[in-house]
């Protein structure tokens, strides 16, 4: 078993490159959907059924960077849930954004659920998981805020998912800088060594 001090580099450089390139999509979107999709419902459309559809890919792309989906769990079941929430979203969308809200709110919570279970395994052979961690339990936060609002009359759109995504963008970045401030210090260590 790895430990934080063994971990290979390139899987630590994997993991910090993974993590800025979620926060960097999550960050677009994020800009997109409050400065464009709002007033543009095809947009609006495309950038929700991207949003999972992104996620599963990620979540694949970082499983097989890790030893393949069977070794990850947590992340196959992302992986799926992402992918029948692109699908659901997709075949949603004609019935409203209540509806799709519904959808969001229980995949944040899933998803959530399985982010923190992904940090959790990899706190003992990369540190700095404790912003991942934290992540997947706002997630279920706001996929129970997200179906509340899903269940009452007020009007909903993209931008009522955008915080949400705002917020993982902000994690993954967290996340990233504490990799790189990591591996900063590891290595300034060795230097005076």
């Amino acid at each position: 078993m790895k430990t934080i001090t063994d971990a290979k580099s390139p899987d630590r450089d994997w993991l910090k490159t993974y993590y800025y390139l979620r926060f960097a999509f999550s960050a677009i979107w994020v800009v997109l959907a409050f400065a464009v999709a709002r007033t543009m419902p095809p947009l609006a459309a495309v950038m929700l059924v991207a949003y999972p559809a992104w996620d599963a890919l990620a979540n694949y792309l970082d499983a097989r960077r890790s030893g393949g989906l069977t070794r990850n769990k947590s992340q196959m079941l992302n992986f799926l849930v992402s992918i029948v929430t692109a699908v659901a979203v997709g075949v949603t969308l004609p019935h409203g954004m209540h509806a799709v809200l519904q959808i969001f709110g229980v995949w944040a919570v899933l998803s959530g659920l399985f982010q923190l279970l992904t940090g959790v395994r990899r706190w003992k052979s990369y540190g700095a998981q404790w912003a991942m961690i934290l992540s997947g339990a706002q997630s279920g936060l706001a996929g129970a805020h997200m179906l509340s609002k899903a269940a009452g009359a007020a009007p909903v759109s993209i931008a009522d998912i955008a915080p949400y995504a705002a917020f993982g963008a902000f994690y993954f970045l967290v996340s990233a800088a504490s990799l790189t401030i990591s591996d900063v210090r590891r290595r300034a260590k060795v230097v005076a060594a």
